[in-house]
């Protein structure tokens, strides 16, 4: 799996403040600077100003103004069933590789029984690993290996498979009913701040699955740099809450 952040609103938490700033002053903040903007706001520079502002918003629940600051990422490699989860969440948008008119006609299935193009879940190859709804918990190492060379040899089927039904004339939207949940897929995903938040809740979750769990933990190390005070305050003061935030 991998995370980037390919785009995202310049000043983020400047447009925060000044969205918010604008619900409670006369004068309109199109027609003053920043400074002017935030001149009653304690602190003793601008990033203090911002500070104590965005902490106050997050703590009092005005999320509106956190809605104006929009980030986009690109994620490499997470499984269908990763996608289906968060595609759940609706206030964002996606694009996803489409598997109509991308096939994989020219991937080994050896490869695939080695990690690629199908996610290998931990659980197929770590003895300790404990997941939700596990009938048993830590197995030995013979255990293990019989449940991974299952898992490895019914991908290298299905992939293979897949291919024959490509060469036999079927078209790639309907032959790709035989691979398996946990094929691999691309997906651009734009969000702004606050559905972020709200994602986080539901998704870095001790109780969410592991994939969306690190995928959304990833995308956090990324909001972390690019708005900085209010994923900072999120961490420290509304991760793993039970009131999560609304959408």
């Amino acid at each position: 799996m991998e995370v980037r952040l390919l785009e995202a609103t310049e000043d983020p938490e400047e447009v925060i403040c000044t969205a918010a700033r604008n619900d409670y002053m006369e004068a309109f903040v199109g027609d003053r600077s920043f400074e002017e903007v935030m001149a009653t706001i304690e602190g003793d520079d601008i990033e203090a100003k911002k500070e104590t502002l965005i902490g106050h918003l997050l703590k009092q629940g005005h999320f509106g103004p956190f809605e104006h600051a929009q980030a986009t990422f690109a994620v490499k490699g997470i499984s269908r069933s990763c996608m289906a989860q968060i595609t759940r969440h609706r206030h964002a948008s996606f694009d996803v590789r489409s598997m109509r008119y991308v096939s994989f006609d020219d991937v080994d299935p050896e490869d695939v029984a080695e990690g690629e193009l199908v996610v290998t879940p931990p659980s197929a190859t770590d003895p300790d690993w404990i997941g939700r709804n596990q009938k048993t918990g830590s197995v030995d190492e013979e255990t293990v290996e019989e449940r991974e060379a299952i898992f490895r040899e019914s991908v290298e089927r299905s992939v293979e498979d897949y291919q024959e039904l490509l060469d036999l004339g079927m078209p790639p939207e309907d032959a790709r009913f035989v691979l398996p949940i946990g094929t691999e897929v691309n997906m651009v995903f734009s969000v702004n701040a606050r559905m972020l938040m709200h994602v986080a809740d539901m998704r870095a979750a001790a109780d969410a699955q592991w994939e969306i769990r690190e995928m959304t933990e990833r995308m956090l190390d990324l909001a972390a740099e690019w708005c900085p005070l209010t994923f900072e305050y999120y961490e420290e003061n509304m991760k793993n809450r039970k009131n999560r935030l609304a959408p």
